[in-house]
């Protein structure tokens, strides 16, 4: 029988996952008191969570205040190339170990998301849930923890590289390569294809941000 008590809230858990869809994005200043109202929790655990978040690198301080961290060139590089390892080895290792109902779950996802290609925030959701799979697929917990900690950092980019215009399309088409190669048994081809698809990622995003930047300044 179900409890009717209400599970109580993570408030850590409810800040990153805000940062994650966007409703806070890199700039925004976090006030103790709005977040407590927000999420319907006190202030203590909002407080240890902002702390948490900071420790993480997620937050930084702007005088006083708590502000959503940005990355700036060499760090958003330096992210780039952690994950595109990672992830290749969980690529790999998903092609060693990965069950044939996980593959089917990687499969039926590609499907799926062609139904949201001109949907660039849920397309952007289902990427994420996609390259879960994948990490869980390698069956090495500790693998799994340290992609988390650069997904995180992830939510730290303002915008989508799936925003960008044919981008969507690719990225499946490269979703599917990866899965092809999973579903093969080749740990190599999987490791390169999830490698390639991180790089044209980057490159992607590396355009969006030089494009900003003449916005800004003409």
């Amino acid at each position: 029988m179900l409890n009717d008590k209400a599970a109580p809230k993570d408030a850590y858990g409810l800040i990153l996952e805000a940062i994650d869809v966007g409703v806070y994005r890199p700039g925004d200043r976090l006030v103790e008191s709005e977040l407590a109202e927000r999420f319907g929790v006190s202030r203590t655990p909002i407080r240890e969570a902002l702390q948490r978040l900071e420790t993480q690198s997620l937050l930084t301080r702007d005088g006083r205040s708590l502000i959503v961290a940005s990355l700036d060139h060499s760090q958003l590089s330096e992210l780039y190339i952690v994950r595109a390892e990672l992830e290749g080895l969980a690529a790999r290792l998903a092609a060693r170990h990965a069950t044939p109902e996980e593959v089917a779950v990687l499969r039926d996802m590609v499907e799926e998301d062609m139904s949201i290609l001109n949907q660039p925030d849920q397309l952007s959701r289902a990427n994420r849930r996609f390259h879960k799979q994948i990490h869980l697929a390698s069956h090495n917990r500790y693998l799994v923890q340290q992609l988390d900690l650069v997904h995180r950092s992830m939510a730290l980019m303002a915008t989508t590289t799936l925003a960008a215009e044919g981008r969507g399309e690719k990225a499946l088409a490269e979703h599917a390569a990866i899965v092809d190669a999973i579903a093969a048994r080749d740990e190599d081809a999987a490791a390169e294809a999830l490698r390639a698809h991180i790089s044209v990622a980057f490159v992607t995003r590396l355009k969006l941000d030089a494009a900003r930047g003449d916005d800004i300044t003409s």
